[in-house]
């Protein structure tokens, strides 16, 4: 799903948005970034639903935020079902 959603992603440069993949920040690395917006793009899988990692992402999205960052999270049916639908929430 990563590969489906980094394609959209980098069609979005025509509107000023210019993603980076797996870019390292604050010991993290972001699954995609755009550093000019401020605004971090995860996409989790099924091990994202266990509690000892949802609390790591809980603490890792508050270190991001911290910086200034929104962090929007998908899950991986999302992009595959409504590809458009996650697209239409990472340009609001």
């Amino acid at each position: 799903m990563e590969a489906k959603l980094w394609v959209r992603l980098r069609a979005l440069r025509a509107e000023g948005f210019h993603f980076r993949r797996q870019a390292p920040f604050r010991g993290y690395f972001l699954d995609f970034v755009c550093f000019s917006r401020k605004l971090v793009v995860e996409l989790d899988g099924a091990q994202h639903g266990d509690d000892d990692q949802w609390r790591h992402d809980r603490i890792r999205d508050q270190v991001i935020e911290g910086e200034g960052f929104t962090v929007l999270r998908f899950w991986n049916h999302q992009v595959r079902e409504n590809v458009d639908g996650v697209m239409h929430n990472i340009r609001l």
